[in-house]
């Protein structure tokens, strides 16, 4: 048998390839719904991840945080290493018996340049959070704070509300919830999203104009699936 030393990734990972930062800016100015219906309706965080006010945006580049329940030891270390722009995503377990972050970690992000917060667990301060208009996306809220002694990791693909993140991809908030796009795929799918946004457009336009109010492809996806027999109408 020949002998072989596996070689593990650490469980901190400093290094990593980014979305660019004019890749961020355009996405910015995309709702979070267009770039998830673009996708292939892929990439948007579960709704129980919601914003803590409906008026903040987010946009900016995965920096991804896994803990164990109630712990934010990994969090404190992933504030240090974080660059400006990049926003932190924390696989905390969905747990929501204990706060992993409150509105001191949430000043010095502000401090720090980091974009915004992402977390599958809960926080706590929030009506100070809301005032600071800081965006941050969390399972809920609880006043309970948490301890700082179980390591996690730092830089590693996570899920996060049923979905995979990789350090480096597109995260783009808003009122509705979180899209995550995939480093490599979001030049592309800005393309997409110029084109559906312009589509989407000229359909409302048309809306008020009292046109196509009842479009043809409803009827013919009841006759497909059917609802209808062929002939029929509404």
């Amino acid at each position: 048998m020949n002998d072989r030393t596996l070689t593990l990734q650490p469980d901190i990972i400093r290094d990593f390839a980014r979305v660019s930062p004019e890749i961020v800016k355009e996405a910015s100015q995309y709702a979070a719904s267009i770039l998830a219906d673009v996708a292939g309706r892929r990439g948007a965080l579960d709704g129980r991840i919601a914003p803590l006010t409906r008026t903040t945006r987010l946009a900016g580049t995965a920096f991804t945080v896994e803990v164990r329940p109630g712990d934010n030891l990994m969090i404190h270390a992933a504030m240090q290493l974080a660059k400006p722009g990049d926003v932190l995503v924390i696989d905390g377990k969905g747990d929501t018996t204990c706060a992993l972050m409150g509105t001191i970690m949430m000043n010095a992000c502000v401090q720090l340049g980091i974009a915004g917060v992402v977390i599958d667990a809960a926080v706590r301060d929030s009506e100070e959070i809301v005032e600071m208009n800081y965006p941050v996306y969390s399972v809920g809220t609880n006043p309970n704070g948490p301890t700082k002694f179980v390591p996690g990791r730092i830089n590693h693909p996570i899920c996060v509300g049923g979905v995979t993140v990789n350090p480096g991809d597109l995260v783009i908030g808003d009122g509705d919830g979180v899209t995550i796009i995939e480093r490599e795929k979001a030049p592309f799918m800005l393309e997409l999203a110029k084109k559906k946004v312009a589509d989407e457009r000229a359909r409302i336009a048309a809306l008020k104009q009292g046109k196509d109010l009842k479009p043809a492809w409803v009827l013919k996806a009841l006759v497909a699936n059917g609802a209808l027999k062929a002939g029929e109408t509404l």
